[in-house]
């Protein structure tokens, strides 16, 4: 008996497959029919919602964003958490710290795939910015840090934190511990705090893997 599902529902289900075959077997290794045998559909119940490969992981890869950014919202919302530690939380809750998505980022980062990355740098950068700006504007509110232009500080922090601390860029443990140490000098800087005052809060995000 043919199981009908509702469009989303099945969408849905494509999408979970199609994540889990691209982190076991990698992008290129992964075929649509793959897709089609584990979900058990006809092609053209698969193209009624995905045009190509490439879109199915361009859907996977925002569906994944949007786990994050709701995580990172979830996070920035506990205040009785201090508001430099909420700035860890979440910018550690849009990292990718499994094997699945770890072959997804090693799939998006490909010269061939530079649009498809910059697209994944462009939704991080429109979720996270207002909720940075947010905090650091709680910072400033209780003193803990000075600047007229959160969103701007918020967003320059964010794209050089993506760029700087890639973990597909070729970095020397030397090189890295440099660009640690003056990230966070710089970020001090930016938000006119005594040196050293940031360290505590971003330590944790460097010696878990990320940004």
């Amino acid at each position: 008996m043919r199981v009908v599902k509702e469009a989303e529902e099945r969408k849905n289900e494509i999408l979970d497959v199609a994540e889990r075959l691209f982190g076991i077997k990698g992008f290129d290794h992964t075929s649509t029919g793959d897709i089609l045998a584990e979900v058990g559909i006809a092609r053209g119940t698969l193209y009624y919602h995905f045009q190509s490969k490439e879109e199915i992981l361009d859907a996977v890869i925002d569906r994944m964003i949007g786990r994050m950014l709701a995580k990172a919202k979830s996070l920035v919302r506990q205040k009785e958490i201090p508001v430099l530690q909420r700035l860890t939380l979440a910018v550690g809750a849009v990292q990718v710290n499994d094997s699945r998505g770890d072959a997804l980022m090693e799939q998006i980062h490909r010269p061939q795939n530079a649009l498809m990355h910059q697209k994944m740098q462009e939704r991080l950068l429109a979720g996270m910015n207002p909720l940075l700006t947010e905090l650091l504007e709680e910072g400033v509110a209780e003193g803990i840090c000075h600047t007229d232009y959160p969103a701007e500080v918020a967003e320059m922090t964010f794209l050089y934190a993506a760029i700087a601390f890639d973990d597909h860029a070729a970095l020397s443990g030397e090189e890295r511990q440099r660009k640690m140490e003056a990230f966070i000098y710089n970020l001090e800087r930016l938000l006119r705090m005594e040196q050293g005052s940031m360290t505590e809060a971003v330590l944790p995000l460097f010696s878990n893997g990320a940004p």
